[in-house]
């Protein structure tokens, strides 16, 4: 049996909002009066994702797809009753995640490298194999505020591709940058390196993507979710939902 990297069940996230910045008094009043708004970003959602599978997200913008990563990572909590386990080292990948702009690119490979969990010693060991694979050879020692925002992202995907973990959330394909051959040799990379025997949660509007690497697909409508095994009955839902 495929060992389980993810078990949520009934899941829900509700955020309470209110139209202008209210004073502590005013915030008091409407607590006690019951008239802060609810909004239900993630509603009774249950998934369950094993080592191994590529599971695609997606859904138009506002229907909850970044603020249930945010969940299972463990950056906000969930309302009480939710179940959310995760198996295994998790990480989430995105562009520019970490970076100080301030420092050069040499600080911020060994910052974002032990984000990304490895040690000094690895990263030092994968060092000019990063700088190479992001061609910036040049501007080792040129703090980031001075890069394109090309270069940011050649650099950004060069350190991810040697992270290590059980499980990857990946925004969008962060190495669909620079010139032709750069998103090439980044596919590849992306495939022998994060693809092969990982468990991956990626959300992206990219329907091509979502075709060639999926094993399954979950999509939200409004903070729902439905989850399909076959992708183009997925694509084909996706045409119809709402914005959330």
């Amino acid at each position: 049996m495929d060992k389980l990297r993810i078990d949520i069940r009934n899941l829900n996230k509700t955020f309470s909002i209110s139209g202008r910045k209210l004073s502590f008094t005013e915030r008091l009043k409407n607590k006690l009066a019951n008239k802060t708004k609810k909004v239900h970003a993630i509603k009774d959602i249950n998934l369950q994702v094993k080592n191994g599978e590529f599971l695609g997200i997606i859904g138009k913008n506002g229907s909850g797809k970044s603020t249930l990563l945010k969940l299972i990572i463990g950056a906000m909590d969930p309302d009480e009753g939710s179940h959310i386990e995760t198996h295994g080292k998790i990480i989430r990948l995105a562009l520019g995640m970490g970076f100080d702009v301030d420092l050069t690119a040499r600080d911020n490979i060994y910052l974002n490298g032990t984000i990304l969990g490895l040690s000094f010693k690895q990263i030092g060991e994968k060092f000019e194999e990063i700088i190479a694979f992001a061609e910036l050879e040049d501007f080792i020692d040129t703090p980031i505020k001075f890069y394109s925002s090309g270069m940011r992202s050649r650099l950004s995907f060069a350190i991810a591709i040697h992270a290590e973990a059980d499980i990857f959330l990946i925004d969008e394909f962060f190495g669909s940058v620079g010139d032709l051959g750069f998103m090439e040799k980044s596919q590849k990379a992306f495939e022998e390196n994060i693809l092969q025997g990982k468990t991956i949660i990626h959300v992206s509007h990219s329907l091509e993507l979502i075709r060639k690497h999926c094993t399954k697909i979950l999509v939200m409508e409004k903070g729902s979710a439905t989850i399909y095994d076959d992708v183009n009955e997925a694509i084909e839902k996706y045409g119809n939902v709402s914005v959330g």
